[in-house]
């Protein structure tokens, strides 16, 4: 889908030179990208602490090798 971003050219130039990019369109992509998993991060970090589990449930006794 063709977009028009009005973006800062010195950083785009700057991500260009420190991410070694030849285009534009591969600093924006690997930006997104890096964006979209750090989120995703944040959102599993957010979750740490909120699993209830059932009080019966034995989480040692699946470390038992046999």
């Amino acid at each position: 889908m063709p977009t028009n971003l009005a973006i800062d050219d010195k950083l785009l130039k700057d991500a260009c030179n420190i991410g070694k990019h030849k285009t534009k369109k591969a600093v924006v992509t690997e930006a997104l990208q890096e964006y979209i998993e750090k989120r995703k991060q944040i959102e599993i970090l957010e979750l740490f602490g909120s699993i209830v589990y059932e009080p019966e449930y034995d989480y040692k006794k699946q470390r038992i090798r046999e």
